[in-house]
């Protein structure tokens, strides 16, 4: 047994010391390489034509149906939906909208965020 070792032992010091005398050939620099970054989305797309469909008094599967289902539900409070969507571009800009429904006795009572109904739309609107 202690032959293995001794013979393992001699052979690690073997090589290190090869492996340290090893004189690397020269790399021409080629500068810093670009690192590609990537557009980042997440959460519901929010568009002006999903807003317009709202309207004051549908249940929550009509609104679910016409937005998706929501990002965050209060577990404790089913009365409020959040949408919310973010879109990074890293070193270029960084842009995040929000869109809150409030819900009475199940249907649509309200809702506020960064989206308006277009003027002919006649719905119940808070802004942020």
């Amino acid at each position: 047994m202690t032959n293995y070792r001794t013979a393992i032992i001699i052979f690690l010091t073997a090589t290190l010391t090869i492996g340290c005398s090893f004189k690397m050939p020269k790399i021409p620099k080629l500068g810093i390489p670009k690192v590609h970054k990537i557009t980042v989305q997440q959460g519901n797309v929010i568009t002006q034509e999903m807003v317009d469909k709202l309207k004051p008094g549908m249940s929550k599967s009509q609104v679910a149906y016409v937005m998706g289902e929501p990002i965050f539900q209060n577990v404790f409070d089913g009365s409020r939906w959040d949408y919310i969507y973010t879109i990074t571009m890293p070193g270029m800009f960084e842009d995040e909208r929000r869109l809150s429904l409030y819900f009475k006795d199940g249907k649509l009572d309200r809702f506020l965020g960064n989206y308006l109904p277009s003027e002919n739309q006649e719905t119940t609107i808070d802004e942020d």
